[in-house]
């Protein structure tokens, strides 16, 4: 079954095209991993890629309590960790680079205020240690800022490097910062960085250019989510803005393009009868990973049809460390428990019984 066959990505030999997708768990100690999360990923090498939870490239990116950062020798120490347990399962980890940009609140700053493309608060509300407050209308970046958060990246793509990671994905979706400047609907600016769609994709190039310096292309991946709606999103033309993101990032041979896939009865706004993969695969030119929902049975169907190359599963490596064993068993899987997805201890987390102590 084509799930359970190797895939060469770039230098690096996946036993399988089972991919962990991205998790906020909101389990570092403040901002920095430890045992418990080296714990947690260990338990899931056995999948083809595990690609990190979202960690900050600097303290102005972070906007929910207790998710890691790789901007300081606590965090590079703390993801040593983290990685050197999953390779003594004989993994593979990518860590995820991440900017929350205006998805995020003053009191996580000192009073100071977010930053964003465009000086356009989001609806909605933000995750604080307080709790729940509304977002801020947040501080737009200038020129010079907007070179740096560039740098910023660049510094956390060699700390990730540092810490004894595989490789880094670029975290351009779900209305984060990269995103923000991508969509039309959070991006206004006059400058080199708004206005046209090449103006708009040109923070996304310069983030990618920056971590392939550190890395190499082949050991980068990037992340969209076309036509998504989540952190009020939105862009005058979804379609036109992310295959001409697409067809720029194949000038760099990347390991990777990640897209957030959706199924045609819940299409996003502005690609027609097309879902995000579907919009993409006839234009990046390298592997495609998809992940939205899938089922074993609805991977597979995408593997061979050539929907996508490898699939990235979030909520079922959530509750099933050992997915893909359960998987190639046909074994029952376990549930999640939504209670236990953001923040706690080892309840939910790294207790999830593996098919051994599940008595089979």
């Amino acid at each position: 079954m084509e799930l359970f066959e190797p895939y060469r990505l770039g230098p690096l030999h996946l036993p399988n095209r089972l991919v962990m997708a991205p998790l906020t768990r909101n389990r570092a100690a403040g901002t920095v991993p430890g045992e418990l999360n080296a714990t947690y990923y260990a338990q899931r090498a056995g999948a083809g890629l595990i690609i990190s939870e979202a960690t900050q490239v600097t303290p102005l990116g972070q906007g929910y309590p207790e998710t890691p950062g790789i901007h300081s020798e606590a965090q590079v120490e703390g993801w040593r960790k983290v990685t050197d347990a999953v390779h003594a399962e004989g993994g593979r980890i990518f860590l995820q680079l991440w900017h929350v940009g205006r998805i995020s609140h003053s009191s996580f700053h000192g009073g100071e205020l977010p930053v964003a493309p465009s000086a356009i608060r989001p609806a909605g509300q933000a995750f604080t240690s307080e709790g729940l407050k509304p977002f801020e209308t947040p501080r737009a970046l200038t020129t010079d800022e907007v070179r740096e958060v560039v740098e910023q990246f660049r510094r956390g793509a060699e700390n990730a490097r540092r810490a004894g990671f595989d490789g880094v994905e670029v975290h351009g979706a779900n209305g984060y910062l990269i995103d923000q400047f991508l969509q039309s609907g959070t991006n206004q600016r006059t400058d080199r960085y708004g206005g046209s769609v090449e103006g708009r994709v040109r923070l996304l190039l310069e983030v990618t250019e920056a971590a392939v310096d550190v890395w190499g292309a082949d050991r980068v991946g990037v992340r969209f989510s076309p036509g998504g709606t989540f952190n009020d999103m939105s862009d005058e033309d979804p379609a036109e803005t992310f295959t001409h993101a697409a067809r720029e990032l194949n000038r760099f041979g990347l390991a990777y393009l990640h897209v957030v896939n959706t199924s045609q009865s819940n299409a996003p706004r502005g690609l027609g009868e097309r879902t995000p993969t579907e919009l993409l695969r006839p234009v990046f030119k390298g592997t495609l990973m998809s992940n939205g929902e899938y089922t074993r049975e609805s991977a597979e169907e995408a593997l061979r049809s050539g929907e996508a190359d490898l699939i990235a599963f979030g909520r079922l490596y959530l509750a099933n460390p050992d997915l893909v064993e359960r998987f190639r068993e046909d074994a029952e899987l376990n549930e999640p428990d939504p209670s236990t997805f953001y923040g706690g201890g080892a309840g939910g987390y790294v207790d999830y019984p593996a098919l051994e102590s599940a008595g089979r």
